[in-house]
């Protein structure tokens, strides 16, 4: 028996957890022979396919070269060459790129910006404002922005309080605006959202010119406005970012999971000049105060400056538009499905019940797809498919084959 505590797993229900050997394009490979389609890019993270050639060469290279240096009052080519690749692509408004481990600490640094500009201002700005539903990460900070429920009650104690803004349900996108109004009057230091997707909420989409209208209400009362694309980015919604789609730049965005191609963890926040500008003194006491024994390894850097040159030199965007399509295609033609939606290369519905994230339906469903060679992990009773961009027809075929099947045996 394997001595690994897993994580998002309950070890008393005895599930058979597979080992994976190998990977290749949408494809895993298992230690007892079986070819499994990753039809959730590996938790969202797998973008170009598992062991892309110029993401693995990169790694192999630097690896014989330079594996690790401390960050703090150090540098090396890189992490130049990604923060300058990240430049050339990102918002220009968005000029300072600090770098982390994942999407969590990126969230966690984006947040202690927002505070310690505030500070450096001298304004009593403390409040952050939050969207019903969201999820942001499992660190302590990440959680207190996220949604409050199963994730997250046995460490109530330690969350520090937000406010609250309803999700904008398809009608009910006044409210959403009309709270946020008053919550930014009345003087928070920032808001941070999920751009159109909220993800681990149950891939709860939104429109585009609700994301605007939320991100000039931001500006009018100077509260930061913070973009957490973790997941959203790196063309999942259709476009490099989900902001671009409602012509929105934030104060600080942070970024990670496909920053690697998916291939190993790396995180950045990027600011605008502003928030570095409040931090920039003569005063050591002034400095932005956060780091990780790991920021910028250069093995992650080398995986990450290869993604941005395939972003660069390859058409990336042509490969999201025609799984997009492919997935529309596929998502129209099936049956007893609830609130069937698709955003860029993300395609969503409910089945069973309605029973939430802990719906007796979803360890079945994690089974049955398990059983059929097909990664696919449920949010409760939300099933998603988000495969990576080099899946072929055939293997899209036999995902939605599988999840035909699962919603026949379910109604």
């Amino acid at each position: 028996m394997s001595s690994i505590w897993h994580p998002f797993t309950q070890h008393g229900l005895q599930e058979p957890i597979p080992c994976v050997v190998r990977g290749d394009g949408a494809a895993l490979h298992t230690a007892n022979g079986r070819r499994v389609i990753d039809a959730i890019s590996s938790w969202w993270v797998t973008t170009h396919g598992h062991a892309h050639p110029r993401i693995a060469a990169a790694i192999r290279d630097q690896a014989e070269r330079l594996d690790q240096i401390i960050f703090a009052g150090w540098t090396h080519e890189p992490a130049e060459q990604v923060a300058a690749g990240l430049r050339a692509i990102m918002p220009p408004a968005l000029t300072r790129v600090f770098f982390s481990d994942s999407g969590s600490t990126s969230v966690e640094v984006a947040l202690k910006m927002a505070l310690g500009y505030w500070l450096a201002r001298g304004e009593a700005r403390h409040r952050i404002l939050v969207m019903e539903h969201g999820y942001h990460g499992d660190t302590i900070g990440a959680m207190s922005v996220g949604q409050r429920g199963v994730f997250n009650r046995a460490y109530a104690p330690l969350l520090f309080d937000v406010e609250t803004i309803p999700y904008p349900a398809a009608g009910a996108e006044q409210t959403t605006l009309d709270a946020l109004e008053r919550a930014c009057a009345a003087g928070a230091a920032a808001f941070i959202v999920e751009p159109l997707v909220l993800g681990a909420g149950g891939m709860l989409f939104y429109a585009p010119e609700t994301l605007r209208r939320m991100r000039d209400i931001c500006a009018r009362h100077g509260v930061l406005f913070i973009a957490d694309e973790v997941m959203t980015g790196w063309g999942r919604t259709g476009t490099l970012l989900a902001c671009e789609q409602a012509g929105v730049v934030p104060d600080i965005l942070c970024l990670s999971k496909g920053l690697t191609g998916g291939a190993v963890p790396l995180a950045v926040t990027m600011a605008s000049e502003p928030i570095f500008e409040a931090h920039w003194s003569t005063d050591r006491a002034r400095m932005f105060f956060h780091s990780s024994s790991y920021t910028a390894n250069p093995i992650a850097c080398a995986a990450a400056a290869a993604n941005l040159a395939i972003w660069r030199e390859e058409p990336v965007l042509e490969r999201v538009r025609l799984l997009g399509e492919r997935q529309a295609a596929r998502l129209a033609a099936l049956d007893g499905v609830r609130n069937p939606r698709r955003l860029g290369t993300i395609a969503a519905f409910e089945i069973g019940a309605g029973e939430g994230y802990l719906a007796d339906i979803a360890p079945r469903l994690l089974a049955f797809f398990r059983e059929r060679d097909v990664l696919l992990r449920p949010l409760g009773d939300t099933l998603y498919v988000m495969p990576p961009y080099c899946i072929d027809e055939t293997d899209l075929d036999t995902v939605y084959a599988a999840v035909s099947e699962a919603i026949a045996r379910n109604q």
